[in-house]
């Protein structure tokens, strides 16, 4: 997966790529489809969700440019693959997601991949986590209508927020940055997420 898919386009930090390598993907998807684990595509994990295809993955955790003693939230804990992936790079992840089977699930995957630097929690995931903010990373995987408001309260001075951002169909994945006080906001690739669903997000 890493040598064939991720390197050849464009993936380069190799810390991500370990994480990547090191992280059994096929603990994260149902049993059923385990044989398509490693392909390079989106998979479905219940409840109407998807985790997310390997490239995205590796895009979107490069782009927090994280070097090992941060706090990342995610949002949209999912199979909870990428929580396992941050928590491999980064000191303490917290990750919401508003469906309680879907996390609950998550909770077990991570434990038999070997981490315990995880924290989930069962909440509106628009609204992010004040509880334990500021953050240096925060990484959200469901798309968008806008930046929510309260992930820009939460994102600590120097830190980088990566999310989809756009309409319901297709979204620009966007890194806003913070510093001196300014927030400056980057768009890369186009890509497709299943809608963020709360608050500060979709209605439904």
């Amino acid at each position: 997966m890493v040598d064939v898919q991720l390197i050849p386009r464009g993936i380069t930090d190799p810390r991500v790529l370990d994480a990547l390598r090191k992280v059994p993907r096929h603990l994260f998807v149902p049993e059923r489809i385990r044989a398509s684990a490693y392909d390079d595509c989106a998979l479905p994990i219940g409840e109407g969700q998807t985790i997310s295809q390997p490239y995205m993955v590796a895009v979107m955790t490069e782009q927090l440019k994280l070097e090992g003693d941060e706090r990342v939230l995610e949002i949209g804990t999912g199979s909870g693959y990428q929580s396992a992936i941050l928590a491999e790079l980064c000191e303490q992840v917290y990750s919401v997601e508003r469906l309680g089977p879907l996390s609950r699930h998550a909770k077990k995957n991570v434990m038999k991949a070997g981490y315990n630097n995880v924290e989930f929690i069962v909440s509106d995931g628009t609204l992010g986590y004040s509880e334990a903010c500021p953050y240096e990373g925060i990484l959200v995987t469901a798309g968008c209508p806008e930046i929510p408001a309260p992930l820009l309260d939460q994102l600590k001075e120097g830190g980088r927020l990566v999310l989809p951002v756009g309409d319901r169909y297709q979204q620009v994945l966007t890194t806003v940055t913070r510093s001196g006080g300014k927030v400056k906001t980057e768009e890369s690739i186009l890509c497709v997420f299943v809608p963020l669903i709360g608050k500060f997000g979709w209605e439904s």
